[in-house]
C-alpha cells in the first residue's frame, strides 16, 4: 500500500521521485534504510578478496593478509616476492570508466570528497609501498567477476613470476 501527494510517491522504505528530466533521480532507499545498507559493506574479508585469496592458494602462492606494517594494511601481501595486492571496490575507489563507480546523485558533494580522499589515500599508500621497495597491484572488483577469472588468474601469474 502507498500514498500519492502529487508526484512523490511513499512506500514503506522507498522513496521514488518522478521526475521530468532523467538526471536528477532520488535515492530508492529513505535515509535509514541506506544508513543500514552502508553499515553492512565490508572493509575486510570481502567476496573479491576471498576469491583472489582462493586462486593464490590454488596457484601455489602463500601470503598473509592485511599487514599493519605496511602503508594502506595491503588485503593480500606476499613477504617471500616484496609484493602486495589491493583489492578495491570499484565503487569506493573510483575505478575510472566502470559503471559500479557511479557517484549517487543525493549528497552529491559528501560523496564527491569521501571518493576524492580515499583517491588520494590510495595514491599516498601506494607510494609509500613503492618507498620501502616492495611492489604493489591493484585488482578491482569489477575483475573477479566469474567471466574474467581466466584473465585475473594470468594476470596474477604475471604479477608475481616477475
Amino acid at each position: 500500500m502507498y500514498m500519492k501527494r502529487g508526484e512523490l510517491i511513499i512506500l514503506p522504505h522507498v522513496i521514488a521521485l518522478k521526475m521530468s528530466l532523467g538526471d536528477d533521480t532520488m535515492d530508492k532507499f529513505d535515509r535509514n534504510k541506506r544508513s543500514e545498507i552502508m553499515r553492512g559493506v565490508k572493509s575486510k574479508n570481502t567476496k573479491p578478496e576471498i576469491i583472489v585469496r582462493k586462486i593464490l592458494h590454488k596457484l601455489g602462492f602463500r601470503f598473509r593478509i592485511h599487514r599493519k606494517d605496511l602503508p594502506g594494511k595491503p588485503d593480500i601481501v606476499l613477504p617471500k616476492y616484496k609484493k602486495v595486492i589491493f583489492i578495491h571496490g570499484c565503487f569506493w575507489h573510483c575505478h575510472e570508466g566502470c559503471k559500479k563507480s557511479q557517484l549517487p546523485t543525493t549528497n552529491k558533494e559528501f560523496w564527491e570528497n569521501k571518493i576524492e580522499k580515499n583517491k588520494i589515500r590510495d595514491v599516498e599508500n601506494l607510494n609509500r609501498i613503492h618507498a620501502l621497495s616492495w611492489e604493489a597491484l591493484v585488482i578491482w572488483g569489477c575483475e573477479v567477476s566469474a567471466s574474467k577469472r581466466n584473465s585475473l588468474e594470468r594476470k596474477l601469474l604475471d604479477y608475481l613470476k616477475n
